[in-house]
């Protein structure tokens, strides 16, 4: 007989919160209606004003947060535009020191001329080249007659000769390059074995 007691107690509760929320406009809900237990701070009721407070603030903080990821996203998108406009520019301002060189290119193939004089045009050509790369900060590894270095040269084979020490590049296949510091290619190289000093 006291859970009947308990469970009339409840309903009576129930009744009058709801006539009260009827009458004042106050939102209850009780724990036993949803089956939750529900923290004793959560029990007080909630008036329609404070609601409606809550539900505004909500509304603003997800507004704000589509704000912010809208932002965002647009921020990104200007930087990755910004990233593609540096590149570009610095590709265009290097091929723009180059189209001269090209220019010479093209005369010498439409030059009538004998081999010497062809021969002379693309030395030309060679030296406004290097001038160019050396604006670009880009120098040739020095080879042949140096110490072989594995960080610069590859090695491609050896040679003999006595004219020089042993390990030294003897002969220079492919021309190796580096802007400023940094290693664009390596020099392909032949290196010097010297039978005199490898024997001693």
């Amino acid at each position: 007989m006291p859970e009947q007691e308990s469970e009339l107690t409840l309903s009576e509760e129930a009744s009058a919160a709801a006539a009260a929320s009827a009458g004042d406009s106050v939102i209850e809900m009780p724990a036993h209606a949803t089956g939750e237990v529900q923290p004793a701070a959560c029990a007080e009721p909630v008036t329609r004003e404070q609601f409606d407070q809550l539900k505004a603030e909500r509304d603003q903080l997800l507004d704000r947060l589509a704000r912010l990821q809208a932002e965002f996203e647009n921020a990104r998108k200007r930087a990755e535009r910004a990233r593609a406009a540096d590149r570009d520019y610095a590709v265009g301002s290097v091929v723009e020191k180059f189209l001269p060189v090209m220019d010479h290119f093209e005369m010498a193939l439409k030059a009538d001329g004998t081999a010497e004089q062809l021969r002379s045009g693309v030395e030309i050509i060679v030296k406004q080249m290097e001038d160019v790369l050396r604006q670009l900060h880009v120098t040739a590894i020095s080879a042949i007659g140096a110490e072989f270095d594995p960080h610069q040269h590859e090695a491609l084979g050896t040679v003999e000769r006595l004219d020089l020490p042993d390990q030294h590049v003897a002969e220079e296949v492919r021309r190796g390059y580096k802007l400023r510091d940094r290693l664009l290619r390596p020099a392909m190289v032949r290196i010097n074995s010297n039978p005199k000093q490898t024997s001693e």
